[in-house]
């Protein structure tokens, strides 16, 4: 099957020839796999809400809730209300607390499923912060709401915070307090400026030397109440070298969009075994789940060979999502949940289906052919050409 697609550069058009989905097998749920893996899942926005797309939230909980189940399906964890479901980007606090709690919920129903929730400040408006002690508070508020439903937290990075904060102290403060407070070990998290410019110098400096120091010190004061920290600033380097200074038992969870193959099968350096390898909390696996989860399962099985494998092929089709601006990626994602018939319309929290554009989008569906992920090709191709249409482009599908 055949399919004329704008060219990359948006010039002219030129036909595509499918290929299919690939031959790999994702995990069963449940299956216990040599790496920790979460998804950070995106939400399904209700089209058909009565609502001003760009000033209230309305999601459909039925499709998010399912798209969870098949993460949960595959072996996969869910990162739950992150930057992946719009967090702060269109999905408020208070849908995000029933997110969770629905989500919660249905983890209930799938054996061996795992969740863990993001925990922040969005709901204290940026410019509304004028003191440490109301980003402290604002953290409180999250986290007594979340672990009243037994949720487990993941610490998301604070815009607040880093408006207030006048140094690293400030830093080592706030956490101090939320770390102490916390029931359960949590998953810290430190998001790049490029994911979410309002968190440019977190941890008190835009060097990243000295931030990650301040990171590590954090976790240092508290060891028994970390389980890890996801780390997403695009450098792989950077990465290996702070997994290399987590104390014992700490894990690194890799958020790196571009490297997550290398990164999760580990270098083998080091005596302490979670200095070896990253886990996994990454956007990235909501759009490529069933590669992922065959790849992992494979890893586990001792066949690395085949892990790169499967993996090699998704790196393009990452690279591109996340693609600078990368706070953008999250439209990539869910025009491949669409694509692959998991919702039934390709309309985002906020409007944002509208931050890419035609040609990125015509790549994306290429990208994600020659990596097996277009599970039913005759409804992406369907899909594809309405989209064309809709854009004025006559797609010519032929067989």
């Amino acid at each position: 099957m055949k399919l004329t697609l704008p060219t990359a550069d948006g010039s002219g058009l030129a036909a595509y020839q499918i290929q299919g989905p690939g031959d790999f097998t994702p995990a069963k749920a449940g299956q216990k796999l040599s790496r920790i893996a979460y998804s950070a899942a995106h939400v399904v926005a209700d089209s058909r809400a009565a609502v001003d797309p760009w000033v209230d939230c309305a999601i459909d909980w039925d499709a998010t809730l399912a798209y969870r189940r098949r993460l949960w399906g595959m072996g996969l964890g869910v990162a739950e209300a992150m930057d992946t479901a719009q967090r702060g980007m269109g999905l408020d606090w208070p849908t995000s607390l029933e997110l969770i709690s629905r989500s919660i919920d249905a983890s209930k129903d799938v054996p061996g499923a795992f969740l863990a929730s993001g925990c922040g400040t969005d709901h204290l408006a940026v410019d509304a912060a004028r003191s440490v002690d109301n980003v402290i508070r604002a953290y409180e508020e999250q986290m007594a709401a979340i672990e009243a439903l037994g949720g487990k937290l993941i610490v998301m990075a604070s815009r607040a915070l880093a408006r207030v904060a006048q140094g690293p102290d400030d830093y080592l403060r706030v956490y101090d307090r939320v770390l102490s407070q916390a029931r359960e070990p949590v998953v810290l998290h430190w998001l790049g400026d490029m994911f979410d410019p309002a968190l440019k110098g977190y941890w008190g400096s835009t060097d990243t030397a000295a931030a990650m120091q301040t990171a590590v010190d954090v976790i240092n004061a508290h060891p028994a109440k970390v389980d890890g920290i996801k780390i997403s600033l695009l450098d792989k380097d950077q990465e290996i070298r702070m997994r290399r200074m987590l104390p014992p038992g700490v894990r690194m969870y890799t958020g790196d969009d571009f490297n997550y193959a290398e990164l999760i099968a580990g270098d083998g350096v080091g005596e302490i075994e979670t200095h070896r390898h990253s886990d996994a909390l990454l956007g990235i696996f909501d759009a490529i789940a069933p590669a992922a989860s065959a790849a992992l399962a494979a890893l586990t099985a001792g066949d690395e060979a085949r892990f790169h494998q499967i993996l090699a092929p998704t790196v393009p089709l990452s690279r591109h999502i996340f693609k600078a601006p990368t706070r953008f990626y999250k439209t990539g994602v869910v025009f491949m949940a669409w694509l692959n018939g998991h919702q039934d319309h390709f309309v985002m929290v906020g409007g944002q289906q509208s931050t890419r554009s035609l040609p990125h989008l015509a790549e994306l569906f290429r990208l994600a052919d020659e990596a097996g992920l277009l599970e039913q090709p005759d409804l992406a191709v369907s899909r594809m050409a309405h989209l064309l249409a809709l854009h004025g482009v006559d797609a010519q599908v032929t067989r």
